[in-house]
């Protein structure tokens, strides 16, 4: 058993044990000492032990249980009895009671200076457990939500407000120390931590709701203060530098967060509504830095089709979908490989999505005729190599997007419709000719994003009579295949996801389907897409994720949008076969593009 005061030497032992050599430990003692890390942490690092065996080599030589947090439950009212900043400080999470004493997972159980103080904060004695370093933080994050931190703040507001609204005077001597700076603080680190896209400011009858849109579900607290809304909302307002005072038409603005060693870029959006403003945060985490284009969802061929589309000279490339399906998260994918110094990139964005050097990002603003029309026009003459066109709205839009494809520009943009073949359709709806919608488009994305299954707690499903009558219509050959869905865990939040992955269709132009767009034949375009060597729907690379356990049926019925009839790829049992044997299915060559 673990007997602190006595100074241990895991390296002596590691060596001893034949687990690592003389040398090894050198080399991590002289690391050590310039870097001051864990002799452990640097060891693993650099490869010299498997951090599983490393762990288990603790256990077994210190007497001391090892707790694989991935599959504990953890109880979130005993790990709040360790104060959050001890907790992370020391890399240590109170895992339960045991009678008099508790039971502590540590990262390093041989720290003498962290087991004391843990002890000195929880005030009871304490047994010690061990725990891998990344499933700590983790659950840390998880397990010190801000909800009790959010409900005290928005109480001590309510008490500083007086029963009638507060003044705009009043309101500027706030500092940061004020109990709505404090609350905001609070909001949006529980939104960090709970990985949230959104934040919503809901003021309600007699409630103000706050919720997170995490993996694209809405995660509710409702607060009683409602009182302290126009507070937070005005603070909000301020920081956005919108006109507090206007409360009666919608609002855009932005602002930058600095929260510990992150950069959060704010996007808010205002709406009047019948009991207060509602409020809408998109949060943007610079930390996390760009998405590459293999990292989206894509099939390796259809990320190497993209990128050979995108280093094209000239042409138009659609993404599509709808407001979510991560779009903007594929189109600066495609920016992040072709920014370079011998590029000039200008982007015409409402708003602008993600600051990035060297481009040059124009915002729309309609209230003062700045609309993405007139901000194409404008930028043709600063002689671009590549446009980004945050939206196609309308004909004007579109027509200039499409002539300055025509005219040896590369445009990248995106519309709303259904799916990729819809969308050279949805151009020629709003008054596009066919010819130019053929000799301009040389390929069109349509894609939309499933929740990936947690896989801690990820099991084996049987289908009811919905699942199985859909599946049995669309695919008939996949009903014996087996699926998955996750119960929730501590790890997922009880939720049964972590985290969202794209289903693509990628539909390249060729002569035969600009020869049908030119002909106005909607119903031979169709035929043709489907038809198209190595095209495959949205539906199809969704049922591929959930015969390979990433996702549950249910999203993918939800991806086809509960269609009575979809047409799946002649390819898609061949591919999943692949799939499943440990192989990456073979490269689909598509029709030579000889249009362009």
């Amino acid at each position: 058993m673990l007997k602190h005061g006595a100074k241990i030497r895991i390296g002596d032992l590691l060596v001893d044990k034949g687990v690592i050599s003389d040398v090894q430990l050198s080399d991590a003692l002289a690391e050590q000492k310039q870097s001051g890390h864990k002799l452990g942490r640097i060891l693993v690092d650099r490869g010299y032990v498997d951090e599983q065996n490393f762990l288990g080599f603790l256990s077994d030589q210190l007497g001391v249980p090892f707790v694989d947090l991935a599959q504990y439950q953890i109880d979130e009212s005993v790990v709040a009895l360790l104060p959050e900043t001890y907790a992370r400080r020391h890399r240590a999470i109170i895992l339960e009671r045991q009678g008099a004493e508790l039971l502590v997972g540590m990262t390093d159980p041989i720290d003498i200076f962290a087991y004391d103080e843990v002890a000195r904060q929880v005030d009871t004695p304490i047994n010690i457990a061990v725990v891998r370093e990344k499933d700590l933080l983790e659950t840390l994050d998880r397990a010190y939500r801000r909800t009790g931190e959010i409900e005290s703040f928005a109480s001590e507001l309510d008490g500083e407000l007086s029963i009638d609204e507060f003044t705009l005077k009043e309101f500027r001597k706030d500092s940061e120390d004020s109990p709505v700076a404090k609350l905001l603080q609070s909001i949006l680190e529980d939104a960090v931590q709970m990985r949230a896209s959104d934040v919503h400011v809901e003021p309600g009858d007699g409630v103000l709701r706050l919720r997170l849109r995490v993996d694209g579900l809405l995660h509710e607290q409702a607060l009683n203060e409602v009182r302290i809304a126009p507070a937070l909302i005005s603070r909000l307002k301020l920081m956005a530098g919108l006109d507090i005072s206007e409360k009666r038409l919608p609002q855009d603005g932005r602002f930058e967060y600095q929260m510990k060693d992150r950069s959060l870029d704010v996007r808010l959006s205002t709406l009047p509504a019948s009991h207060g403003e509602s409020v809408v945060m998109r949060l943007v985490d610079h930390s996390q830095g760009l998405t590459q284009l293999d990292q989206v969802g894509m099939r390796p061929e259809e990320v190497a089709k993209f990128r050979r589309l995108i280093k094209q000279p000239h042409g138009l490339i659609l993404v599509t979908g709808p407001t979510g399906s991560g779009k903007t998260t594929t189109l600066y994918g495609a920016l992040r490989e072709l920014n370079s110094s011998e590029k000039k990139i200008i982007t015409v964005e409402d708003p602008v999505e993600i600051q990035q050097p060297r481009l040059i990002q124009v915002q729309v603003n309609s209230r003062i005729g700045l609309d993405f029309a007139s901000v194409l026009r404008a930028t043709l003459r600063q002689d671009p190599d590549i446009l980004l066109v945050g939206e196609i709205r309308d004909r004007e839009t579109a027509e200039i997007a499409l002539r300055a494809a025509m005219t040896g520009h590369l445009v990248l943009s995106t519309l709303h419709t259904n799916d990729a073949v819809s969308s050279a359709l949805r151009l020629m709806d709003i008054g596009i000719e066919g010819y130019m919608v053929a000799g301009s488009v040389r390929a069109i994305i349509g894609q939309r994003l499933v929740r990936k299954l947690c896989e801690n707690c990820k099991v084996a499903c049987e289908l009811d009579s919905q699942l199985s009558s859909w599946i049995n219509g669309i695919a008939p050959e996949l009903k014996e295949r087996t699926f998955y869905e996750s119960t929730g865990c501590s790890q997922c939040g009880n939720s049964g996801h972590v985290g969202r992955i794209g289903v693509f269709e990628l539909l390249e132009m060729t002569p035969e389907l600009g020869d049908a767009l030119r002909d106005d034949d909607a119903g031979l375009f169709s035929r043709l897409a489907t038809s198209q060597p190595g095209y495959r729907r949205l539906v199809s690379g969704a049922l591929e994720y959930a015969v390979d356990g990433v996702t549950s049926l249910a999203e993918a019925m939800a991806v086809s949008g509960h269609e009575e009839e979809v047409i799946v790829a002649p390819s898609l049992e061949a591919t999943l076969a692949v799939a499943q044997a440990g192989r990456e299915p073979p490269l689909q060559t598509s029709t030579p593009d000889a249009a362009h």
